[in-house]
């Protein structure tokens, strides 16, 4: 099974989305394996948003990542990372897709709601910046085989 990051962004915070959003992956049948609110450091920013440095943008990125603490989730599945892309919707969200997070209830390019892993490789980078391990839980999920067929797992 496959693990991403998903970050609930400060417009989400404010604009009471987080339980709508995390409710969205629960109802695709993404298994929760790890949550926190958190505030982001100016390291960790530097550290996440390192392909953004010395754009004319980053830092209004970090003030605006600073603004509230985020909730970050670690998502579980087959298929996880992609799926999960599907359903945030692209990054500039007054063009992303009717059905997606972010064509649904966003229209800016920062203010999108959610981050979320754009590969495989960059999720496990990134749920590792975010989560220590002993913050990730492995445990049955009881609903499995009425989610994936037994050749998907």
């Amino acid at each position: 099974m496959e693990r991403t990051l998903v970050l609930i962004k400060p417009d989400a915070v404010q604009r009471d989305l987080v339980g709508e959003l995390i409710q969205r992956f629960e109802r695709k049948s993404l298994k929760l394996v790890g949550i926190k609110m958190m505030a982001l450091s100016d390291d960790l920013l530097d550290e996440h948003y390192s392909h953004l440095v010395g754009r004319d943008f980053f830092a209004e990125i970090k003030t605006f990542m600073r603004s509230t603490p985020i909730i970050a989730c670690c998502w579980e599945g087959v298929d996880c990372v992609n799926t999960v892309r599907t359903m945030c919707g692209i990054t500039k969200a007054r063009e992303a897709a009717p059905g997606s997070i972010r064509g649904d209830l966003a229209m800016s390019v920062q203010a999108n709601l959610v981050h979320a892993s754009d590969s495989l490789e960059t999720a496990e980078v990134e749920v590792a910046r975010f989560f220590n391990a002993n913050e990730l839980f492995a445990y049955e999920d009881v609903v499995n085989p009425f989610v994936y067929s037994s050749r998907e797992k």
